[in-house]
């Protein structure tokens, strides 16, 4: 991994170490939603569709990190390695 390259000049701007958390944590909240919106279906029922709100579990909004900015890559060729 030390020759990987960004392909693009973008660099996370943020204090907290990381999402994996956050994302862990909506998905695992997620998962046990649908788990029981299909529990509370009928076997017989065949044509069951589960929906679920995309906005309601993970908001990129609420996580922890603070967003993108793009860089210089020719005033800092360091922040184009992975």
């Amino acid at each position: 991994m030390s020759r990987s390259r960004r392909k693009n000049p973008f660099c996370g701007v943020t204090k907290a170490e990381s999402d994996k958390k956050f994302k862990q944590l909506e998905h695992r909240r997620e998962r046990a939603n649908v788990s029981t919106q299909v529990r509370s279906f009928n076997i017989e029922d065949e044509d069951v569709d589960i929906a679920v709100n995309d906005e309601k579990f993970g908001n990129r909004w609420s996580s922890p990190k603070d967003g993108r900015i793009r860089f210089n890559p020719d005033k800092y060729p360091k922040w184009m390695r992975k």
